[in-house]
């Protein structure tokens, strides 16, 4: 049944909320919030819509479901999460990355400057966010280098007997040895926090005016540490070729379809200072325009991330639309924030420089796609495949002399490495060390699903391994009835060097040994490469769980309560793994059926 858009519009309300609509099977088509539900629903049924794109989409609508909220706000903050959660088809969608970078200054007597990542708090003043790790770095150099704050952890500055290198090349004024008061050092955190803030002149004035006070009583020293910093500071502000005295906070948000690609690009100015900028490429998108790509990219940044003062924005939104966000972003802010296009000089020269940076982003976006695109094409020549090769799966095995085997299996689809896709593998039941069997019970975990027609089969499988593994993958396999699928395996050359691996396959066809410049071995080590690092990672995670877990914690029928009296008992493990079975079974609660299963897992 056609879904009847007139009786639906009747019933609704409007207060502002969220609406999401979906097909026949109850999928979410799309997403979206509004300041008057029914306003902005009805927008969807008249006759000349914005796009082909949304007129499909209104085409398969079969019910809507609406949530009303008390304010646009609840309203932002409930479609982000809708969105993140449902991965609508019709909504453009954002890496949703929670850990944009801050500078941190903690707080005590000798407050610590560093680099942090995560959720801010109220145990330190934080700083930004920065678009990149490099940003934060190249700011906490610049401080160090201007203020001489410590930037070692708590545990190290507790028990330093003497200045460290830093010290040494003057980048720290030496607190861990007390070459500094606590009076002088709080004073250059506060110049620090102010230089922070954009207050570059006031900082200037103050150092200014504390070289003349030291010149004045003679102590040239401390004038000439107070020369440095002032011209330290002059240094920094040249370098700011597009600054503004003014220390205002900015994001420039600049969105651009150019070459097939659609990119936004975030442009972060704090404090008057041009941090750099990310360009990001949704999915979804379609059809759709910059407009909407900045429209949508706002709504869901800010309901994660805290706004600054003003966003300037390429293209604008239209005026509605606008509206609605700022009133959504000063209910979330509790301020005004507007959204402005580039007038003055200055912001102008900040959007030019945002859109030639999204510019220059498609460009290496395109040209790394055509490189991907061309190691596949090598990769599938030289192996001799049919068909053109999408999605590769790589296995690794890892383990420490048989302890806590962890396999992995890492995916490349779409000319990069697939993250959500990558799966871990604990292994057991096995022989400790039997790498063959490992292998086997990685590949048949794997695949299971996929003999069983759910999920997408990859075009090539890679194992980091010799003739054995692949044998025991490739067994794996025809037992699943998927011996079919095209299987290598990546030998390593001698002494292990990168560019002398030896291809292997599990039909009997004659190993393969491509050229070390070869651009599908480049892709095959590539993959490898990854595969073998998510395998390390996750058992050293496996080892160090396994080695900080007491072996009473895994005995079979015992719990909290009998493993606390085994402990009072025997005194821990040591006395447990010399108790007879009599003797465990003597403590309360512990039957003799249990006695036993507990001495024979210990022995």
């Amino acid at each position: 049944m056609s879904f009847d858009s007139k009786a639906f519009l009747a019933t609704l309300t409007e207060l502002p909320g969220v609406y999401r609509m979906l097909d026949a099977g109850s999928v979410v088509l799309y997403v979206g919030k509004a300041k008057n539900l029914k306003k902005r629903v009805s927008s969807y049924f008249r006759d000349n819509l914005p796009s082909p794109r949304i007129a499909h989409m209104v085409s398969q609508i079969a019910s809507i479901e609406t949530t009303s909220t008390r304010t646009e706000a609840e309203a932002l903050l409930l479609e982000n999460n809708l969105i993140k959660s449902l991965s609508p088809r019709y909504n453009i969608l954002f890496r949703d990355d929670k850990s944009y970078p801050y500078i941190v200054l903690t707080r005590g007597d000798f407050p610590r400057l560093g680099f942090y990542r995560g959720n801010p708090d109220r145990k330190a003043d934080y700083f930004g966010p920065y678009p990149s790790s490099w940003a934060v770095r190249d700011s906490i150099h610049l401080l160090q280098k201007m203020f001489r704050l410590r930037t070692c952890e708590d545990t190290v500055f507790a028990n330093r007997s003497r200045p460290c290198l830093l010290y040494q090349i003057k980048r720290c004024s030496g607190p861990c040895v007390e070459y500094i008061s606590t009076e002088d050092y709080a004073r250059d955190v506060q110049l620090a926090s102010m230089f922070l803030l954009g207050k570059q002149q006031e900082v200037t004035k103050r150092l200014t005016e504390s070289m003349e006070a030291a010149a004045g009583r003679l102590a040239f020293e401390q004038a000439a540490v107070y020369r440095d910093q002032i011209q330290s500071l002059h240094q920094v502000q040249e370098k700011q070729f597009v600054s503004s005295s003014k220390g205002e906070d900015v994001d420039v948000i600049v969105a651009l379809r150019e070459a097939g690609q659609l990119c936004v690009n975030l442009a972060m100015v704090r404090g008057g200072r041009h941090l750099g900028d990310r360009p990001l490429f949704p999915s979804n998108a379609g059809d759709s325009s910059a407009r909407d790509a900045a429209a949508a990219f706002i709504h869901q940044h800010y309901a994660l991330h805290p706004a600054p003062a003003r966003l300037l924005v390429a293209p604008m939104p239209d005026a509605e639309e606008k509206a609605e966000v700022e009133s959504a972003l000063a209910e979330l802010a509790g301020r005004p924030v507007p959204i402005q296009d580039g007038r003055s000089l200055l912001h102008k020269a900040w959007v030019d420089m945002a859109q030639q940076n999204a510019r220059l982003a498609i460009l290496a976006r395109n040209q790394a796609t055509a490189h991907q695109e061309q190691r596949l094409a090598a990769l599938q020549e030289a192996l001799q495949l049919p068909e053109a090769i999408a999605r590769i799966e790589c296995f690794d095995i890892s383990h420490t002399q048989g302890e806590a085997t962890v396999a992995s299996c890492v995916v490349y689809q779409d000319n990069g490495m697939k993250k959500a896709d990558y799966r871990r593998f604990n292994i057991r039941d096995i022989q400790p060390g039997d790498d063959y069997a490992a292998m086997r019970q990685a590949v048949t975990r794997r695949y299971g699903s996929i003999a069983a027609g759910e999920g997408r089969a990859p075009d090539l499988i890679l194992i980091d391994g010799g003739k054995g593994q692949v044998s025991s993958a490739y067994a794996a396999l025809a037992d699943l009835g998927l011996a079919h699928l095209p299987m290598l395996g990546v030998a390593k050359g001698e002494e292990r060097k990168p560019g002398l691996e030896t291809l292997i396959f599990p039909e009997g066809r004659e190993p393969l040994q491509l050229p070390p410049e070869h651009p599908a071995l480049h892709l095959i080590q590539e993959v490898r490469d990854e595969a073998h690092r998510f395998a390390i990672t996750g058992h050293r995670a496996q080892r160090g769980k396994a080695r900080k877990t007491s072996k009473l914690e895994s005995l079979p029928g015992v719990g909290p309560a009998r493993r606390k009296a085994l402990v009072n008992r025997f005194g821990g493990l040591p006395g447990v793994l010399v108790a007879s079975v009599e003797q465990l079974a003597e403590v309360p609660g512990i039957s003799r059926d249990l006695a036993e299963k507990i001495y024979s897992a210990l022995h």
